[in-house]
């Protein structure tokens, strides 16, 4: 047995209490310590050889806000026979630093005297990370739902406080803002639902044969007519049918050309050509190009991550998201690349019908 294996314990036992990410506390029926682990004996400041034998109050030595420590704030020997444990709480360790416990009570029989109790101590980081992506969720969402809201309100309040000194055509220009901005709203919600289903894997798709260069020019001549950017858009010939869902891949599309005009400069360029015979299924390739300054390869893997958002173009930090999400829930892949000019291609590769699901 080693020196530094605490004596009752096999080394087994601690050297595999020693191998686990979280720190583990062991006493026995009595509330005496049995075994602390190595990570728990740095993040306890306690000497894992030394603490054996001890009342387990002395040895976990956390405390909560109030100052309460934690056996006498949980009390584990005592209560009704039939505990089996202790839900996950914050505590505070000797160094101020939050940590999360649980705790196991093993009993050889059910109502019968403890045989031992198990205490996990577990870093409060992640919950502290998770608490911050969830404040940022909430942050993005609301920003980008309050800025269409504001526009829907100024004009309505506006149309309401001066409706008789109103021409038709300011009247139609209201009507006309508040509209769209109504259409952005619903979007951003659908996106938003988009998104859980995607991370749930409860998205919902409707796929059929459908004529990829339709869709995809309906959405060049929508976009375009709200910009004064260029857009080109060239089709193949001889495109088969692709199997999607019309409406997802309408979002694909959308997403692209947007964050094309949105992000970039100069002309956009969107191609729509058949894969080749090397491919690994029949199908078309959706290619956009824009002029500006393209993204760096350290930054592809980041972008198809959720509320990503480069530079002050702003955005939901969603499009590209549910692009890569729909895509591979279709059967495609999305790949980011270099256009010609400089700017950044991103390209879509879409099984046509007759692939193999």
């Amino acid at each position: 047995m080693r020196e530094d294996v605490p004596v009752g314990i096999p080394s087994t036992s601690q050297s595999l209490a020693d191998l686990l990410p979280d720190g583990v506390v062991l006493a026995d029926g009595e509330g005496r310590v049995e075994l602390v682990s190595a990570t728990a004996a740095r993040m306890l400041a306690a000497d894992p050889t030394t603490s054996v034998g001890l009342p387990l109050g002395e040895v976990l030595a956390l405390t909560d806000h109030e100052g309460r420590d934690w056996c006498s704030g949980n009390r584990p020997y005592d209560g009704l026979t039939i505990r089996t444990g202790v839900p996950e709480q914050v505590w505070l360790l000797p160094n101020g630093t939050e940590v999360l416990t649980s705790a196991r009570i093993s009993r050889a029989t059910r109502g019968g005297p403890i045989d031992s109790v198990a205490v996990v101590l577990r870093s409060g980081r992640g919950r502290d990370r998770l608490d911050r992506e969830r404040s940022d969720l909430v942050a993005t969402v609301a920003h980008e739902l309050r800025s269409p809201l504001t526009g829907v309100k100024g004009f309505v309040q506006a149309m309401l406080n001066r409706w008789d000194r109103l021409t038709d055509e300011q009247k139609k220009l209201m009507l006309t803002t508040v509209h769209a901005d109504a259409d952005r709203l619903s979007r951003l919600i659908a996106e938003l639902l988009d998104v859980a289903r995607i991370d749930t894997g409860r998205l919902s798709l409707h796929p059929r044969p459908s004529d990829a260069a339709v869709l995809v020019g309906r959405v060049v001549d929508s976009v375009a007519a709200g910009t004064a950017r260029s857009l080109e858009y060239d089709a193949g010939p001889d495109l088969p049918r692709i199997a999607a869902d019309p409406d997802k891949f309408t979002q694909v599309v959308t997403n692209l050309v947007e964050n094309a005009v949105r992000h970039g400069s100069g002309a956009v360029r969107v191609s729509l050509h058949s894969l080749g015979a090397d491919a690994e299924h029949p199908g078309v390739r959706l290619v956009v190009d824009d002029e500006g300054v393209g993204i760096s390869e350290d930054m592809r893997a980041r972008v198809f991550t959720k509320f990503w958002t480069s530079g002050a173009s702003g955005g939901s930090g969603l499009g590209l998201y549910l692009v890569n999400g729909l895509t591979r829930a279709h059967g495609g892949t999305v790949t980011i690349g270099d256009a010609d000019g400089g700017g950044a291609r991103i390209c879509v590769d879409w099984p046509a019908a007759t692939a193999p699901a």
